[in-house]
């Protein structure tokens, strides 16, 4: 799935934004994400250098899911171009518990090197997010609602995108109202 800017947030208005490309696989064991980026070279930063760090001033591709086992809940996996992640699960934006460092650790990551061309960066990433976080033995037979994101808060051109429409009007990713199916 191609990420997409909302053309109403201010922040993505008159730039050149990322491009993002987002492939999801779904097993009994995992959920996987797949991430392509080429982004201008403003819109890249990447300063974060450990897990558990503000993931989100960076250049930052995330997956928000839903807790299967408790519905009320849901996940955010925050992902830099380094590799470096920020987890947590929560029933809305404050109170989030942040993953202990082993659930961190199992979250499987392989990235790409980054490479310059002209003014754009390219990178990538796949996370791959064990059933067992969410307390679940499998996937099977669960529906896994949510989505997934790009963002560089702190970046020379800040943006915003999205897999499935967000309908307010500020970038707002804590909004478990908006996530779908995937």
């Amino acid at each position: 799935m191609l990420l997409k800017p909302n053309a109403k947030w201010r922040q993505n208005q008159g730039i050149a934004l990322p491009t993002v490309l987002a492939e999801t696989t779904i097993t009994k064991d995992y959920f996987q994400v797949n991430f392509t980026v080429e982004e201008p070279l403003d819109c890249f930063r990447a300063e974060v250098l450990e897990d558990g760090g503000r993931s989100w001033e960076d250049s930052c591709v995330e997956v928000f899911l839903q807790n299967p086992a408790k519905p009320e809940e849901y996940f955010n996996f925050e992902t830099t171009s380094r590799g470096f992640i920020l987890a947590a699960r929560g029933e809305g934006r404050m109170n989030r518990t942040i993953l202990s460092a082993d659930e961190i650790a199992s979250i499987e990551r392989t990235k790409q090197l980054a490479s310059v061309i002209g003014d754009f960066i390219s990178w990538g990433i796949s996370i791959r997010i064990s059933a067992k976080i969410f307390g679940l033995k499998t996937f099977e037979g669960e529906t896994l609602k949510g989505n997934i994101y790009k963002c560089a808060d702190l970046a020379k051109t800040p943006h915003y995108l999205s897999a499935f429409p967000i309908e307010t009007d500020k970038p707002d990713f804590h909004r478990p109202e908006f996530f779908q199916n995937f």
